[in-house]
């Protein structure tokens, strides 16, 4: 295994050992709002002019976040059902014969999407706040996550990516967001599949005692894969002095896919 598929393996599987639990509530809570906000005629300007110093108000997010070790014993996985269920056993089964090695049969340099980019140990994200919208940077795969908070809904003709559409809005100091629209190819776990109805709802925010601790409480949704909503808490560190790195996955790719390629020159 050479080292990107180390590091894309560990990505996928730290999704897994974060605490579990069920917010039924919290889905309502966001699309409530931004249902009221379209019908109140929020404007869909997806670069509003002014509007800068109203930013001021909004907690300090500033400097880069890396995830810390989750505490205490790994949690519960998921509770598949129906099909995505039958599929993830064949998984397990698949990667018992293969020695622990789990089939792959895309891309190593395939970004995760969400949720599992959110989730990712090695590799820190930033925030950028503008009006109108919040920006997460992430070094890991150069990826860009956009969630736009002028009251817009989602589109009706939405078309599925990686890291699905975003809407959110500021409860207090923290970022309530709502995600759709994620390619049913994305992974909720290792080997653990959703149908085209998932939906995840964030709560994005610092830790009362520790203005350095950043805490992301995801809730998934999918009433056709999963038996009910799976809660996982992501928990991230601080720091102001770093900054992100270029992230090129096929720069230095050691698996080359032509037995007579070396890989030089690439």
């Amino acid at each position: 295994m050479n080292v990107r598929t180390a590091l894309r393996s560990l990505a996928a599987g730290a999704l897994l050992l974060a605490a579990v639990g069920a917010a039924n509530t919290r889905a309502a809570d966001i699309t409530g709002s931004a249902g009221a906000a379209a019908a109140a005629g929020a404007t869909n300007a997806s670069f509003p002019k002014g509007h800068y110093a109203e930013l001021d108000a909004l907690p300090d997010w500033g400097g880069v976040w890396t995830r810390t070790f989750p505490k205490g014993p790994r949690p519960q996985l998921p509770l598949l059902k129906g099909k995505y269920l039958q599929d993830f056993q064949a998984w397990q089964r698949a990667v018992k014969a293969n020695h622990g090695e789990a089939p792959h049969s895309g891309s190593y340099c395939r970004p995760p999407g969400m949720p599992g980019i959110m989730a990712i140990f090695q590799y820190p994200i930033e925030f950028l706040f503008t009006p109108g919208r919040v920006t997460i940077n992430q070094e890991a795969w150069m990826q860009r996550r956009v969630i736009f908070t002028d009251g817009r809904p989602h589109p009706a003709d939405l078309d599925p990516t990686f890291n699905g559409d975003s809407i959110g809005r500021w409860q207090a100091d923290t970022l309530v967001v709502d995600t759709v629209g994620i390619k049913p190819v994305v992974q909720i776990g290792p080997g653990m599949g959703h149908s085209d109805q998932l939906h995840i709802v964030e709560h994005i925010h610092l830790t009362g005692n520790d203005p350095d601790t950043l805490v992301d409480e995801m809730t998934l949704y999918d009433p056709l894969a999963l038996q009910q909503p799976w809660t996982t808490t992501v928990t991230y560190q601080r720091s102001r002095n770093e900054q992100l790195l270029e992230f090129i996955c096929e720069e230095n790719d050691r698996n080359s896919g032509d037995p007579n390629d070396s890989g030089f020159g690439r």
